[in-house]
């Protein structure tokens, strides 16, 4: 082992570590990996910074503004309520027909913004069938992580791989090539989600009805004296929430009136507060404010569910600019009008002192607050309101429009043999020209962590050829499995990309492994092809835990799952995907 060798395992395996600790952004990370491999030489600053303008770069920002058109015009929030007429009320013709729909979405926009259109439909289709909602969303994220497999610009490591085959001279696949392996692959993974998955995964309440549960013990009333030093005051002048930690959900009036309690509302004597907080800060806020506590069995928490009030649940957006800050910081209440009644985490509800909890992705939130202002917070990028989507909401004359303009983006590159960004780009400036969505709109729709991880993270692949790194790690797997046969290989890439994509991104983990599997087919004088399919299809197989992918974490909150529900569906499903690949990939994609 060479020392440039050993330094560039050495950054690979300090990436792993950062990747899988979460301790630093996955895009923070790649920067580093890409300024560690400049100031170290293992590549040149020419080649570090060439990843911002590779054409997988170029596509997959591109994706994102045409998925972004398809999102704005109210494409695909049509597809997303034809579940409902289709399904009925079966649960595993409704785990097919979900399924069906997100993977095809998913193989001609970004994963993520398939799930999060559908994710709303989703709950309101298993209120209407009465089909648990646990038994629903696992099928969700797992479908759009196998539908990407389908076409190239289905999911980042198949513009990876295509990107990598091509740098190196190699016969690369065109827009269609990924169909037959990703179509089996994706049938297969239905199958086994309507057969066999669906009944190992646990029936876990709804979010809402176990925040609930809880919130009882929080949700009190308290009547306001004649001489209290709130009566007259607004309740932002009234300090409850800043001074208390009381939170006032609602008012009650002298003649019965069930009103909205916003920032401006006057207390008046006599009113009766419906708050919740913990039972010693209330007990505080009693003795130095002159207010009764009234019995608890006037009210009910869901009784706030009003023609005025509405209580109900949203999950942070994949670009919340609320992740990784408080209630508190982005003045909440005031911006939306609504109040945080509880927080689901990992399993847990968290009801004291929501206003001061730093928020993460996949934190599911229950609000209570006014009917009216529900729209305000739909069109936000911040939250996923989990109630039917509004369609009027969305540009739906330009719907032809945005379907014209995929449509020449696919007629281009099958047809006329447009590279694949080169097309992309077409029709992202299509998108824009006939206003299908603003150029702010279309910057908004670009995961911006994503195209950094990837620019960051090609200089590594531009690395392990240059040390001889890549094949050093082909070698030394065709030493440990050749023996067994070229299937044992492809077996052993799989396993070594899908353990490897639980931890960090499944772009990351192509560019690492993606050089190793094109050596190694060299080295056995094989067809590299199959052996970086093998290679994708295991990156998108992150269905062992929730941090796997970000589909996992979006709807990890409002499925009320806990850590290992995804492993033990997960888990057969992955091997299942392996035995469906090692038997028809070679069939379509001959080894030698």
């Amino acid at each position: 082992m060479t020392p440039q060798i050993a330094l560039t395992l050495t950054i690979i395996g300090v990436a792993v570590v950062l990747f899988a600790t979460e301790k630093l952004r996955v895009d923070v990370v790649a920067l580093m990996v890409l300024l560690t491999l400049t100031l170290t030489g293992l590549v040149t600053p020419e080649e570090a910074f060439a990843g911002f303008a590779n054409p997988a770069v170029i596509t997959v920002w591109a994706v994102y503004i045409v998925s972004g058109g398809l999102l704005k015009t109210g494409v695909a929030d049509f597809l997303g309520q034809q579940i409902a007429r289709l399904a009925g009320g079966s649960e595993p013709r409704l785990i097919a027909v979900i399924m069906l729909l997100c993977g095809t979405m998913s193989a001609f926009m970004n994963n993520i913004g398939a799930v999060a259109v559908l994710l709303p439909a989703v709950v309101g289709i298993s209120r209407q069938a009465h089909v648990p909602l646990s038994r629903l969303l696992i099928p969700l994220a797992f479908s759009s992580l196998l539908g990407g497999n389908i076409t190239l610009i289905g999911t980042p490591p198949n513009i990876l791989a295509a990107s990598i085959l091509a740098e190196r001279g190699l016969p690369t696949f065109r827009f269609l090539d990924f169909a037959p392996t990703g179509l089996i692959v994706f049938g297969v993974g239905i199958l086994y989600m309507v057969l066999i998955g669906r009944h190992l995964i646990p029936v876990r309440a709804p979010v809402e009805e176990q925040q609930a549960q809880q919130l009882r013990e929080y949700v009190t009333e308290i009547r306001v004296l004649p001489d209290s030093p709130l009566a007259g005051k607004t309740l932002v002048e009234s300090r409850l929430g800043a001074d208390y930690d009381v939170t006032v959900l609602a008012i009650v009036h002298k003649d019965g009136a069930l009103t909205a309690a916003g920032r401006d509302t006057i207390i008046q004597p006599d009113d009766l507060l419906i708050v919740q907080a913990p039972v010693d800060k209330l007990m505080r806020a009693r003795e130095a404010l002159h207010v009764v506590i009234e019995p608890r069995t006037k009210m009910k928490i869901e009784q706030l569910d009003s023609d005025q009030l509405h209580i109900f649940e949203a999950t942070l957006a994949p670009r919340s600019r609320l992740i990784g800050r408080t209630l508190k910081e982005m003045r909440f209440r005031e911006h939306y009008g609504f109040n945080a009644l509880a927080i689901w985490r990992h399993g847990e509800v968290i009801t004291e002192r929501l206003h001061h909890v730093q928020l993460q992705f996949g934190d599911a939130l229950l609000l209570e607050g006014p009917r009216d202002r529900l729209p305000e917070l739909q069109e936000s990028h911040d939250f996923l309101v989990l109630e039917p989507v509004q369609l009027e909401q969305r540009r739906f004359d330009k719907a032809p429009v945005a379907v014209g303009a995929m449509a020449l983006v696919l007629a281009l590159v099958t047809l006329l043999d447009f590279h694949i960004s080169t097309a992309l780009v077409i029709g992202s400036v299509l998108m824009v020209l006939t206003r299908c969505l603003s150029m702010e709109e279309a910057y908004e729709s670009i995961e911006w962590q994503s195209v950094f991880l990837i620019a960051g993270m090609l200089p590594l692949g531009t690395a392990m050829e240059s040390t001889g790194t890549a094949q050093y790690l082909a070698d030394w797997m065709v030493r440990l499995l050749g023996g067994f046969g070229p299937l044992a290989v492809l077996t052993g890439i799989y396993l070594l990309v899908t353990f490897l994509t639980q931890p960090m991104s499944n772009a990351a983990a192509t560019v690492l492994i993606a050089p190793i599997a094109i050596d190694i087919a060299l080295s056995l004088e094989a067809n590299p092809q199959p052996f970086v399919l093998a290679t994708v299809i295991g990156a998108s197989t992150s269905f062992l835990t929730p941090v796997g992918h970000q589909v996992n974490v979006l709807v990890f909150g409002p499925g009320g799952y806990r850590f290992f529900d995804y492993t033990r569906a997960g888990g057969p499903m992955t091997l299942v995907i392996l035995i469906a690949t090692l038997i028809f990939l070679p069939m379509i994609w001959p080894l030698f």
